[in-house]
């Protein structure tokens, strides 16, 4: 039976940890990782500063390279890079001892990881490679589910999924008495990092619902 856990780890020990350093309001939030030939190129959404801040931050970060913006949304930006070879390590490790990281984010000094692992072996595997190579992390969750119904589908991430679904059953979409802030503080995260999940979720819902042909080749077909 597959087990599902909850990591924290030290942005020391994985990714960015000189660009999360520098820019304390920044909210990293790993969108997908696609697997090269020799190299891991994650899609990383960045919001809480501004772009020139940024890019100059993670330009100097060792941890990753050839970092590319690729778009904006509302007040977050859309970049695809290279993780550098500790980081691509890293993540191989996991996937070879059979895990699989099905969300990452990162704020301040932290990650936390959400992860799949085929069994509880794998998982014991997991720890014992942590420990042996120092490699420092809390687990603060681990349950043996599939995921809840909607996670998946539509283009949902969980933490999407979790946002929509507790606004909803809070009565933020319906009442005024219910503020952002409450939402949040129901989560456990900033407003900002929500309103980010609310607006990338909405759009995951409309362009897998609602939406027949994607914006831009509305533009494209209009200018025709």
């Amino acid at each position: 039976m597959s087990l599902f856990g909850e990591f924290r780890i030290p942005a020391e020990a994985f990714a960015l940890h000189e660009t999360l350093r520098s820019l304390p309001e920044l909210v990293v939030e790993v969108e997908r990782v696609v697997a090269g030939d020799e190299v891991l190129t994650p899609y990383l959404w960045a919001s809480g500063v501004d772009r020139r801040a940024f890019e100059r931050a993670i330009g100097a970060d060792p941890s990753i390279r050839s970092v590319e913006h690729i778009d904006d949304y509302e007040r977050s930006m859309l970049y695809r890079g290279e993780w550098t070879e500790n980081v691509d390590s890293l993540v191989y490790a996991y996937t070879e001892l059979g895990a699989t990281i099905l969300e990452a984010s990162a704020q301040r000094d932290e990650w936390e990881l959400r992860m799949r692992f085929v069994d509880r072996d794998s998982l014991d595997e997991f720890q014992a490679y942590c420990s042996e190579f120092d490699v420092p992390y809390r687990l603060t969750q681990l349950f043996a589910r599939a995921h809840s119904r909607g996670v998946g589908q539509y283009g949902l991430s969980e933490k999407q999924h979790e946002a929509l679904l507790t606004a909803w059953e809070m009565g933020y979409f319906s009442s005024r008495s219910v503020s952002l802030a409450d939402v949040a503080a129901e989560l456990g995260i900033t407003p900002q990092s929500l309103s980010e999940r609310l607006q990338r979720g909405h759009r995951a819902l409309i362009e897998n619902t609602l939406a027949v042909t994607p914006p831009a080749q509305e533009s494209s077909m209009a200018a025709e």
